[in-house]
């Protein structure tokens, strides 16, 4: 209430009252700039374009919404309609909160009217009028704010509706989503099903087909040994036959040979009693590629070898020409692959006196060495695993594993990582058996790269060794290089 002192009319008689301002404080910060027109119509002064009415929002909204049905998924449509039933829940606050703002408004407004009247009676002149037209305007806002009421109660109704409808349409939404779900749901449960029966349908499909290709598999071999049976019945193979009387006919050859080899070194022995010393020694070892040769003394009185003076030497088994093999001065000799199909002879010197030995006949190749180095052949580059034994005429204590590439146009020795020798075919480069060497000579080889460069080569094997020569040989002929061991290509080339 607003209360009035004693010195109210002198006041009010020294200084005039200034004019009702339409800025009335209410709730919010300050009453809104309001002006009477035409049939005491209050209207605003400065209206906000951007700040909506609550209906203009509602119905926005529902257009939006009714837009948006036609496009948007079922779980889409259902969480829109849950916006809009908590944006009409919003909008349902709001409307509770402006009825409780009109409300303190009347209280305000009658307040108001009630202390202009107490002031009309106490006031005069101008400032009567004043205050009859301030009275009129609270008067016209008191009319305006019942009409305000009158559209906020249509506006809550209308919200209230709007939010009914959108709760069930929430709710059928919902039940939309359910029935989806649970309709997907059988449809993919009927799907697995479905290819459940497929996949059984396959396997027992395939087992069957497993099982009669076996029982049909099982049944060709039981005719097919059948008909063999009934063939061999009837009719013996011829080629069994043959192949079995190959078989003992290379046996008995095989005896044969043996049995002859033995009875010509007897008849050698025999020419050689005489009273000489040539019956003193004799070759032990097989005369094929791949074995080694020994002197071996037959008699007490024969002298030690490593008094004598020898030299081996091949002979051609067509025109008996005798050559000297370089480097062959040990009382062991592994035949090489340029000795094969000819005679070897060793001539040995004691105290003036000339003991010569040969073969009883021309070296035989090895079983099978042809087509393994045939197949070698095809390869741009063989490799073999190896041991330098001596390198530059020295001995190489080293036993680590090296390779020896041979190549089609050189020859290379690595050790891991590291290039020893790498050397391209040349009329320098000499390729041999080692000439001597005791037992292991046969699975060793000679290698000069160049002049400057000489090793011992060890191989696992003889056959190895043989494959590797010959291998070199055949790639350095290909390039017009005749390969061979220290003075061999004079003989070769004659």
């Amino acid at each position: 209430m607003t209360r009035v002192g004693r010195n109210f009319g002198d006041t009010v008689q020294k200084e005039s009252l200034p004019a009702v301002s339409a800025d009335v404080i209410f709730a919010s910060s300050r009453f809104p700039n309001y002006k009477i027109g035409a049939n005491n119509q209050i209207v605003n002064a400065r209206g906000d374009p951007k700040v909506l009415s609550m209906k203009e929002v509602v119905a926005r909204e529902t257009a939006l919404l009714l837009d948006q049905q036609n496009r948007l998924s079922v779980r889409d449509l259902a969480n829109k309609f849950e916006k809009g039933l908590a944006a009409a829940a919003k909008l349902s606050e709001e409307a509770r909160l402006r009825e409780a703002a009109s409300l303190e408004k009347h209280v305000l407004l009658k307040k108001l009217r009630d202390a202009l009247e107490s002031l009309k009676g106490r006031v005069a002149g101008r400032n009567k009028d004043d205050v009859k037209e301030a009275i009129a305007m609270v008067e016209a806002l008191a009319v305006q704010l019942t009409q305000r009421e009158g559209e906020l109660i249509q506006e809550k109704a209308e919200v209230k509706k709007l939010a009914t409808f959108l709760k069930q349409a929430s709710e059928d939404a919902k039940k939309l989503v359910d029935e989806e779900r649970a309709f997907a749901r059988a449809e993919i449960e009927n799907a697995r099903a479905a290819v459940q029966r497929v996949e059984e349908a396959i396997q027992e499909r395939e087992q069957v087909s497993r099982a009669s290709g076996k029982q049909d598999l099982e049944e060709l071999m039981k005719e097919v040994q059948e008909a063999r049976r009934i063939k061999m019945l009837h009719q013996p193979s011829k080629v069994m036959d043959m192949e079995h009387e190959l078989r003992a006919l290379r046996i008995q050859l095989a005896e044969k040979s043996k049995h002859s080899l033995l009875l010509l070194k007897e008849l050698a022995r025999s020419k050689r009693v005489g009273g000489n010393l040539s019956n003193l020694y004799e070759l032990d070892g097989a005369e094929v590629l791949g074995s080694y040769l020994r002197i071996k003394p037959c008699s007490d009185i024969a002298p030690e070898l490593s008094k004598c003076s020898i030299q081996w030497y091949r002979i051609s088994s067509e025109g008996g020409k005798k050559e000297l093999i370089s480097g062959a001065n040990k009382s062991v000799y592994a035949p090489e692959p340029f000795d094969v199909g000819r005679i070897l002879q060793v001539e040995i010197i004691y105290d003036g006196e000339l003991i010569i030995l040969t073969t009883t006949g021309a070296v035989d190749p090895a079983a099978g060495l042809g087509n393994y180095v045939e197949a070698l052949v095809r390869k741009h580059d063989v490799e073999f695993n190896v041991v330098v034994t001596q390198m530059n005429g020295a001995d190489h204590p080293s036993e680590s594993i090296h390779v020896l590439h041979v190549g089609k146009m050189r020859m290379k020795l690595c050790k891991g990582n590291a290039t020893l020798a790498k050397e391209y075919y040349s009329s320098s480069m000499q390729l041999c058996g080692v000439r001597g060497g005791g037992n292991a000579a046969a699975q060793a080889l000679f290698w000069q790269a160049k002049k400057e460069f000489s090793v011992v080569l060890a191989f696992e094997s003889e056959r190895e060794r043989n494959a590797a020569i010959m291998l070199a040989r055949r790639f350095a002929f290909d390039c017009n290089i005749m390969l061979a061991g220290p003075d061999d290509r004079a003989s070769l080339g004659t």
